[in-house]
């Protein structure tokens, strides 16, 4: 019997992750994870400058030859030929832009610009163009409203024209000599197929939909005349950009010789067109109708899809409504938050001063207090907020402290915020019309936290389910490696198909306790309240009760 496997590769924040996953049953048969190797945790970073967070692209070729390499091993250990690898799908973070020269060659890599950090990878928490997202926002608002209808009515200090333009106002240089820039979702297959120019470069419409405004509704990218008001440089990088926009059940290439060989797989593996992280990893976490992937790690990001039928209206406050972007024939919904993990990492790392096992002590103890009975709530906007509000220019909140207020009792109320941020999203969705029949959850810390899981459940009032694998976004680029591969194998002709086979849930389900959901019912009201108070300009809530509400919450919950 002949057998399918794919490599999908997933490079993230920190590290690159690779997976070879067997098509027809779903068994991992090996995965791999290597850490950057410049930088701290792989990013490039400047004390004086909070808001900047960079990667040098010369890292990624390094770690994904070692990934590579050690998977194959273990593959080869597994009986496993590498001929029997019929296709490679590859992601990465977004918007994560780097500006290249004439033959794809990231400008970091060349001597002049090595150490230049404006020449590196924009990674996409690097929140240093908040002020032309601002100005791109106000414009669009003006001239070009469609713009920002698919992309929740602000354009993000994350995105791709923003830290463009930020760049063409702050280093002249680098901007002068990029002939082009690239998404690192698009630089990666380019890569592994020996493209050298833009000609050869197919973008992926899942990057250029979320986070560059493309729409063919509009002819692709925002108009050279709309960029000519922002600045008549930016008008001239259009030509150099790109006029189509593919799905990632597109082929991007063919592996090269030389990456054969780097890698230990045959010449000529097809190559998937690329894709952001989190959708892939919701397309390894079993997305479809009805199905809201929540990927939970140092920020989260929720990914939905809905029947591409014309039927959908616009969700103001979501990052994007693009077709394609998730799974060919449907239209790709993706919000978020720009903090989770990272709020509790701040906590424990910044605050407390503490090693990171003190994490499980401070859940443990935590998982011992019921909803409301620290008196405490927090808005998550440590890092600004993403959806729905769409503001950077936003930070943290703790209402509720007092002299006895314990670490383990903020820690909760973190995770709490967290979870309301969730809620606020969903809501909106749904208000929209987006039905929301499950929720499954994917990433390190559903992974590896039940604290969360079941606070979540708890705020949200639904069951939270959790992807089997612990590599879904890798699974995702594996399945979409394997489609491409497949093309013309009866019963891998679709990503359902494919999914049906390797996407499975975990036996454990954290289901609503109804006694903290009501407390929960009660606290998001009054989480909405300094939501809209602090983050709606035209909002006129009145917080007094706030604090004494909280109080006495806390008081109805010691005396149950």
């Amino acid at each position: 019997m002949e057998k399918y496997y794919s490599l999908g590769i997933d490079f993230g924040t920190n590290s690159v992750r690779t997976l070879v996953v067997d098509l027809q049953t779903g068994e991992e048969i090996a995965t791999e994870s290597i850490d950057y190797r410049s930088g701290e945790h792989g990013i490039l970073l400047d004390r004086r400058q909070p808001h900047l967070a960079r990667q040098h692209p010369g890292d990624y070729a390094v770690s994904l030859k070692k990934a590579v390499r050690l998977t194959m091993e273990k593959v080869l250990e597994s009986g496993i030929s590498p001929t029997e690898i019929r296709g490679i799908g590859i992601d990465g973070t977004g918007s994560s832009p780097l500006p290249v020269d004439e033959t794809l060659t990231p400008l970091a890599l060349q001597k002049k610009f090595h150490h230049n950090l404006n020449a590196q990878t924009w990674l996409w928490k690097d929140h240093t163009a908040a002020d032309e997202a601002r100005e791109i926002t106000e414009l669009a608002a003006e001239l070009h409203p469609e713009y920002l209808k698919k992309c929740g009515e602000a354009y993000s200090s994350e995105w791709f024209f923003s830290k463009i333009f930020h760049c063409y106002r702050i280093d002249r240089d680098v901007f002068d000599a990029a002939h082009s820039w690239i998404e690192l979702s698009d630089y990666l297959p380019a890569l592994l197929c020996g493209h050298k120019n833009i000609n050869q470069l197919k973008r992926n419409v899942c990057a250029a939909g979320h986070k560059a405004m493309f729409n063919e509704t509009w002819g692709g990218l925002p108009s050279e005349d709309f960029l000519r008001k922002l600045s008549p440089d930016l008008a001239q990088l259009r030509k150099r950009l790109y006029q189509k926009a593919y799905s990632s059940d597109e082929i991007a290439g063919f592996l090269t010789k030389e990456w054969s060989e780097n890698l230990q797989l045959p010449e000529g593996i097809p190559v998937a067109v690329g894709a952001l992280d989190a959708h892939f990893g919701a397309v390894g976490s079993g997305v479809g109708k009805g199905i809201l992937i929540k990927i939970i790690g140092t920020s989260t990001c929720d990914i939905m899809v809905y029947p591409d039928d014309g039927k959908l209206q616009d969700i103001p406050g979501v990052a994007g409504i693009v077709r394609g972007s998730v799974l060919p024939g449907y239209l790709g919904i993706e919000a978020g938050q720009s903090a989770v993990g990272d709020i509790f990492n701040w906590f424990v790392t910044q605050v407390l001063n503490r090693e990171a096992d003190y994490h499980q002590i401070l859940s443990e103890k935590a998982s011992q207090l019921k909803a409301g009975e620290s008196g405490l709530l927090a808005l998550d906007w440590n890092n600004g907020n993403r959806n729905i509000l769409t503001d950077p220019h936003l930070s943290g909140l703790l209402l509720g402290q007092t002299l006895l207020t314990s670490d383990y009792e903020i820690y909760r109320a973190l995770i709490e915020a967290t979870a309301f941020g969730a809620r606020r999203i969903i809501e909106q969705m749904e208000q929209y019309g987006v039905k929301i029949e499950k929720v499954i959850n994917c990433g390190g810390i559903a992974e590896k936290n039940p604290l969360v899981m079941q606070i979540y459940a708890d705020a949200l009032g639904r069951p939270m389910e959790t992807a089997r694998s612990a590599q879904t976004v890798a699974l995702g680029a594996a399945i979409f490696g394997g489609l491409v591969g497949l093309k013309n194998v009866k019963g891998f002709e679709t990503v359902e198909k494919i999914q049906d086979r390797v996407c499975k849930v975990k036996d454990k389900i954290y289901y609503p306790r109804k006694d903290q959901q009501k407390i929960y019912d009660q606290l998001y009201t009054l989480y909405k309240k300094i939501h809209d108070g602090f983050g709606i300009a035209t909002n006129q809530e009145n917080m007094y009760r706030i604090m004494k509400n909280l109080l006495e919450i806390k008081k109805s919950t010691t005396m149950a």
